[in-house]
C-alpha cells in the first residue's frame, strides 16, 4: 500500500492536497459543535499526544489526527448514518487502517452528552 511520508506535508497526497487544503482550512475555522468540545476537551486534557484537527492523509481530510499513535477519531453527524454514507465510511476507514492509522469514531451526541467517556477512551488508546 502506497504510503505518503515523502510527501513535504507528511501524509498528505500531492495529487488531493491542492484540492483539500482550502476545505480542510474552511473545516478548522468552522467545527461542528461536538467537533469544537472535543477539541477543547483533548486540549484541556493534556493527553499527553498532540492531535491535529482537519487533518489531510492521502486523499482524505481527518477529524482528528495524533501522529505519534497514528491516532485517527472521526466526530460523525447524522447523516452519517444513512446507509451510502455509512459504506463510504466503512471504505475510508479500511483504507486508513491499510496504511497503518487506528482508526475510532465517535457520534456528535456521544461527544456532546458523553464527553468525558469519550476522552477517557481515546486516552485509553494513546496508552
Amino acid at each position: 500500500m502506497e504510503t505518503y511520508n515523502h510527501f513535504p506535508y507528511q501524509n498528505a497526497d500531492p495529487i488531493y492536497y491542492a484540492q483539500l487544503k482550502d476545505w480542510a482550512k474552511k473545516m478548522r475555522s468552522n467545527p461542528t459543535e461536538a467537533e469544537s468540545i472535543l477539541r477543547d476537551y483533548v486540549r484541556a486534557k493534556n493527553l499527553g499526544h498532540k492531535f491535529l484537527f482537519q487533518y489531510i492523509i492521502g486523499p482524505f481530510i481527518v477529524d482528528f489526527f495524533c501522529p505519534d499513535c497514528k491516532l485517527i477519531i472521526e466526530v460523525d453527524g447524522g447523516y452519517h448514518s444513512e446507509p451510502l454514507q455509512e459504506y463510504d465510511d466503512e471504505l475510508r476507514t479500511q483504507m486508513l487502517e491499510e496504511l497503518g492509522y487506528k482508526v475510532i469514531r465517535f457520534s456528535n451526541e456521544r461527544v456532546l452528552y458523553d464527553i468525558d467517556n469519550v476522552v477517557n477512551e481515546i486516552g485509553s488508546l494513546l496508552q
